[in-house]
């Protein structure tokens, strides 16, 4: 765990943007494993489709073996998207980062998003607590963990950037590692947002309508970009048209898109040798 830990603080060091996929169950996982990336991130929403539930709804304790499935399926390093975690005070947050943690997990995020559609985001005070008894639970590991602090404002109905910022920074004060804004409109408010702070920043792609690259990301100041739940949504966006088809026209052209046996079972087998 310490070694994996290590290794993903590092990547967050070095120049430019690293792309931080996320796979949502171990087949995925190898596989991104395979094609070189040198980490992975869980994502929620793309294990609660797999296993056929709304996004939210995976109970806390199926979250964390979710987690231990994906850090077991690979050698690569893996953090963890452990949603509000394990209750909603700073004590519970505090927990979540020792579970995950036991995991082998080498990083999680922790979001400011309640689950309550009445009251979506944490008052200002308590997501502050929150990530301060995470960083304190964090500290008193016997190795490394990367802590990442969510500010889910855009996503949740409250696009005030202002507001974002000014919990980032606070998140940062109490210890964060990685600062996370999801669903920022431009790439300027990525760019007012990199410049706010002093902690790594990661951007996640896919959300609304705006699309940037690598290089656009990087020139703003991120570190880490993530997909979240992208590449689950277009497998299974993927699968229910090839489905559609076969149900209004009985046609079946998407097989040629289809990847071969041997293309596909190469991905696994790469790691049947390898040391976990």
């Amino acid at each position: 765990m310490d070694d994996k830990a290590a290794r993903f603080r590092a990547l967050h060091e070095g120049p430019g943007a690293f792309i931080l996929p996320n796979p949502w169950d171990a087949g995925t996982a190898r596989i991104f494993a395979a094609l070189g990336f040198p980490a992975l991130a869980t994502t929620s929403a793309g294990m609660d489709f797999s296993r056929g539930v709304a996004e939210g709804t995976t109970s806390r304790a199926d979250l964390l073996a979710h987690c231990a499935s994906i850090v077991a399926a690979t050698p690569l390093p893996v953090s963890a998207d452990l949603e509000m975690g394990l209750g909603d005070s700073p004590e519970s947050a505090g927990e979540t980062i020792r579970a995950a943690a036991a995991l082998g997990l080498a990083g999680g995020s922790l979001e400011d998003h309640t689950g309550r559609p009445d009251a979506p985001i944490y008052d200002f005070t308590l997501a502050v607590e929150r990530i301060a008894a995470a960083a304190e639970a964090r500290n008193a590991l016997s190795g490394d963990f990367v802590l990442t602090a969510r500010a889910e404002n855009f996503l949740w109905g409250r696009p005030d950037l202002d507001d974002t910022i000014r919990r980032l920074q606070a998140f940062e004060a109490a210890g964060a590692d990685v600062l996370y804004a999801p669903g920022l409109p431009d790439i300027e408010a990525v760019r007012t947002v990199c410049a706010s702070v002093t902690r790594p920043v990661n951007v996640v792609v896919g959300i609304g309508k705006t699309r940037f690259t690598r290089e656009e990301l990087s020139a703003a100041g991120v570190r880490r970009i993530s997909i979240g739940s992208s590449l689950a949504r277009l497998a299974y966006g993927a699968v229910t048209r090839a489905a559609q088809t076969m149900r209004d026209e009985g046609r079946f052209d998407f097989v040629d898109g289809a990847m071969g046996f041997a293309e596909i079972e190469a991905f696994f087998t790469a790691f049947a040798a390898q040391p976990r």
